[in-house]
Parts: structure tokens; sequence; C-alpha cells
């Protein structure tokens, strides 16, 4: 299984008026060939900021202040936007949980899937269009040939984020980055859209990061999940692991404010919320809302462990504390 990419010790902060948030702060993972990578966590964790800093189109005030990526062995994160163009959209493909946010009101879907197809490789007019009608017919959208001459209003929410997905795969990437994918959409189109990804990473060879706060979506479309909490890892693993025996008291706190069809148990609500990342708390991030703090955990930033078996935590007790999923 070779590594597709890989992102080390990656900073990016907003300078804006109010202070510098320190959006995401020392994140480190790696995307293998063929291992669908979640990143879960809640609202304002960074998840976001960290694909759109790998794919080199974080949005000002917001810049990379340090880190490397590099997809293939090639470095990103000084690469030339000409070079980055190249990437976004031929080997990294990127859906927007709105897809009105990706695809314009003013042009045909017809002329957007063109673009794209147009963009990165050499063909003719009526080719890229031909190409356009395939995709849509591979993303399940009937009459294919109509819709290319549809406006995204003209679509419901659903065919809109069909389409979203049949543009991020235009360039034919080896890496899908699906951002909330099913947000916004109701409960039967939300398991369309997914068994939609789950069917094109296997047919079409494809790696896919999966970006949620939903636990329910990591435990069915990813082998493997690293929790964000306020611009850090707290913790990686392989999804079974995760959660089998979470090690981080913010991941257990994910997995037990989940409902659970198969048992009946409490929900138990993480309390407080997500820190001010421009002031955020000493030592570790999450101690605030952590039921087993000490003083340790107030006083020092805890280090993201290899605790083995391609398992890492960033938490000072994980070896005292035990943690489970409620029953």
């Amino acid at each position: 299984m070779g590594e597709l990419l890989r992102v080390e010790n990656l900073r990016t902060y907003f300078f804006t008026e109010a202070g510098v948030v320190k959006a995401v702060d020392d994140v480190s993972f790696v995307v293998n060939e063929g291992e669908p990578l979640g990143l879960v966590g809640e609202s304002g964790s960074g998840k976001t900021v960290t694909v759109l800093s790998a794919m080199g189109i974080v949005t000002k005030p917001g810049r990379i202040v340090s880190g490397k990526i590099f997809f293939r062995g090639q470095e990103l994160d000084h690469a030339s936007e000409n070079e980055m163009r190249k990437i976004r959209g031929k080997k990294i493909g990127y859906v927007s949980q709105d897809p009105n946010s990706s695809l314009d009101p003013l042009y045909t879907i017809g002329n957007q899937l063109q673009e794209v197809i147009r963009t990165h490789f050499e063909v003719s007019k009526d080719e890229g269009w031909d190409r356009g009608i395939k995709l849509l017919k591979l993303v399940g959208i009937p009459e294919a040939e109509t819709r290319m001459k549809s406006f995204p209003h003209e679509l419901s929410g659903g065919m809109r984020q069909r389409v979203a997905i049949a543009r991020a795969l235009a360039g034919e990437p080896e890496l899908l980055v699906a951002d909330e994918p099913t947000t916004n959409l109701d409960v039967t189109i939300q398991a369309q859209v997914l068994e939609l990804l789950k069917t094109l990473e296997k047919d079409l060879q494809m790696s896919l990061i999966l970006i949620t706060h939903d636990m329910g979506l990591i435990a069915e479309m990813t082998d493997r999940v690293v929790v964000l909490y306020a611009g850090k890892v707290a913790e990686e693993a392989s999804t079974h692991e995760l959660f089998q025996t979470p090690r981080h008291p913010y991941s257990a706190a994910l997995l037990n404010s989940v409902p659970r069809l198969d048992r009946k148990a409490a929900l138990v609500p993480i309390g407080g919320g997500i820190p001010n990342l421009i002031t955020p708390p000493n030592g570790c991030r999450f101690h605030p809302r952590c039921a087993f703090t000490k003083q340790v955990c107030m006083d020092q930033i805890p280090p993201l462990e290899d605790i083995g078996g391609r398992r890492a935590v960033s938490c000072h007790r994980w070896k005292e504390i035990e943690l489970r999923r409620n029953v």
C-alpha cells in the first residue's frame, strides 16, 4: 500500500484584527492508497482548514505558517500556483458540504463540467461534452444528456450534490476529499450519496478523505480516523480500534454522544464548547472539558505519542485511565 498524501506538523493561522486564530496547530497524518481516512471532530476543530491547506487554497487572512505537505513524495507547501493547479482537480478532487458554493448559478451543468475536463485534458469541445455525460451517468443522474443543459437551480439538492461529485471527478483524481458531503440533504438522499461514494471509491480505485462530525459516517465509510480537537490531533487509529478502545477522552466523549440502535444507553453530551483559538487554554486544549484533568494537563501540551500498531494519542494520562463506550 503506497503513501499518497502526507501532512507533517502543519500550522495554518488566520491573522485577524481580533488576534491570531490558530485554526490548525501542529497536525500530522498520512493517507495511504486504498485506505479511506476520516477527519472527525466538532465544528471549529480544524478539519476543513487542514485539507484546504493541503490543497493550497486557504483564503486570506489565513496562511500556512509552517509544516510540510507531500503528495506522492512531491512537496506542495512551497509549490507555485501553476504547480498547484496541476494537483487540484487533477490529482485531488474536492466536494464541499454545500454544492451551491461550488456550482455557478449562471452556467449550465455541461459548461461547468466541460471547464474542468478541458482544463486538465487536451480534448475538443464535443469530446468534453461526451465526457461530461459519462460523468453524470457515473454518479447516477438520469437523463444525463438533458441535465447537461440544465442550470443548478433546476436540480434538487441531492442532484446538485451528485453534480458536485461529478465535477470533482472530472480530472480523474487519485484522492477525493468529501467535506461533510451529506450535511444539507435529507436522510434518504444522504444514504444514496454515501453509497455512491463507496461505489466510486471501489470502482475507480480512488482514495478518500471524509470530513465529518458524525461518528456514524466514520464507522460506515472509513478504515482509519484522525480525531481533531481545537486545531490539534487528539488521536489517530484504525476505525475499528477507535470504536472498540478509544484512548483519548475526547474520542470517547464523541462516541458516547452518538445514539445507538443496538443498545439502550443514555447519551452523554460533551459539556462546554471548542475554545477560543485566539487564546486557547494552556496545556491540553481539551482539559477544561475533560473529566480526567490533572495539573499536568493544565500545564503541559501533551505530545502526539506513537503507542504502537499505527496508533497515536495526545494525552498525558492515556495509560492510567480506562475509557469505554456507554453500554
